[in-house]
């Protein structure tokens, strides 16, 4: 396991939307580049923009990021 910052595993874009740097694992669900996450939609139970700038806890399964935890 390691701790990284938010801006490590996703890009946050100029319009506020957010995006997966890789393929990343959140509660369950898996999402891949490309794919565009909206300010109050929740991934895998976890409204993902309401972390920004802080550090997650990953590990990896493969080629995915699975996020462990939030500080």
């Amino acid at each position: 396991m390691a701790r990284v910052r938010f801006d490590s595993v996703f890009q946050v874009n100029t319009d506020g939307t957010i995006t997966p740097r890789q393929t990343t694992r959140i509660g369950g669900v898996t999402i891949t580049p490309g794919v565009t996450i909206s300010g109050n939609v929740g991934i895998g139970g976890i409204n993902i923009a309401q972390y920004v700038g802080r550090n997650l806890e990953i590990t990896t399964d493969g080629e995915a990021i699975v996020i462990t935890g939030i500080y």
